[in-house]
């Protein structure tokens, strides 16, 4: 194809900090990976926030095109599996980390990373449920392997007004769960509410240290932050009640005892996106296009172009942005 410069988000450190500036690439400038992409969608994920902020060890190697999520149009493939037009979608897999990711207007990535899109979904909605989405789903999932039916009871579900909470809570809803969700934001109650959440809780609440054992109130629970508030999850679970935890937010701590596992039978599983193989990614994605309201999606996003992203990875790593994230790589 055509040497046509293009634009892409590169991270680059000096003196010890990280800095984000976006900058005009050429085709030979990407990595040497079989299958090229036109990206037309990506999002921001809290971990892309602790990438571009230098907040967090995310980025192994220098310079780094960020963003874990990408979504897209095949151009060239040297894999079978793929041809030109393919529209696919990529998460995980150490991408914006380890790999150059999906903040760039071209991409060459492995054959084995990608994911067909999904009939039902478009390449930005995709990236409007991204990693997020898909880890909510996986969390679903993973408490319906536990056994879990709206009959159990009430799921709740902490970071509520965030990329998986949100998510989750509208996936809960639509399949007659109650939804209890966790916020530390008032100004969210509405949005929450319109996801689905029939019960709202304040973070001040939950983040307060839990005996060994409390009152049984969850029939599971999906944790997106560690630390105190998982705790009280799990101290405060139903007998034979399940928690998803995929997140860490608050830390990665996990100041509880043995109590609620051999007492109340309770699982604690660990849910992982990143890693996760591909038979598992094609069960979710097709729940997702099944069991995800797709008219709940344009309430959970923002809309940008690259140059906001790093003012917006500021605000939200400070816990101020709601929702979904979208980028839009053709702004």
């Amino acid at each position: 194809m055509s040497p046509t410069p293009f634009k892409a988000l590169v991270l680059t450190q000096q003196e010890g900090n990280t800095r984000a500036k976006v900058e005009r690439l050429n085709p030979t400038d990407l990595p040497e990976e079989e299958v090229l992409l036109e990206v037309e969608y990506s999002s921001l994920n809290y971990k892309d926030a602790l990438a571009i902020t230098g907040t967090g060890k995310i980025v192994r190697q220098w310079p780094m095109v960020p963003g874990i999520d990408l979504a897209g149009t095949v151009v060239e493939s040297g894999n079978p599996e793929y041809a030109p037009g393919n529209q696919v979608v990529l998460t995980g897999w150490g991408v914006g980390e380890q790999f150059w990711g999906g903040y760039s207007q071209q991409q060459r990535v492995k054959a084995e990373w990608l994911v067909p899109l999904p009939n039902g979904i478009t390449p930005r909605q995709s990236m409007t449920i991204g990693t997020a989405g898909l880890t909510a789903m996986l969390c679903v999932m993973a408490l319906e392997d536990a056994g879990l039916t709206p009959e159990s009871g009430t799921i709740v579900v902490s970071g509520a007004a965030g990329g998986v909470g949100s998510v989750a809570i509208a996936i809960l809803a639509k399949l007659g769960f109650k939804v209890a969700a966790i916020t530390g934001r008032e100004s969210t109650h509405d949005y929450l509410r319109a996801l689905g959440a029939s019960e709202l809780l304040s973070r001040e609440e939950m983040a307060a240290a839990p005996r060994a054992l409390e009152k049984q109130r969850w029939a599971g629970g999906i944790d997106t932050v560690g630390d105190t508030i998982l705790a009280r999850i799990i101290a405060e679970t139903d007998y034979n009640g399940a928690v998803a935890a995929c997140g860490l937010a608050a830390g990665f701590a996990l100041p509880t005892t043995v109590m609620p596992f051999i007492l109340r039978n309770v699982r604690l599983q660990g849910v992982d996106s990143v890693m996760c193989p591909l038979g598992r990614r094609h069960q979710a994605w097709a729940r997702l296009a099944k069991d995800l309201p797709m008219d709940l999606l344009g309430d959970m996003e923002q809309e940008v172009g690259l140059e906001a992203l790093p003012g917006l990875a500021e605000q939200m790593i400070k816990g101020q942005v709601r929702g979904r994230t979208l980028v839009n790589l053709k702004l």
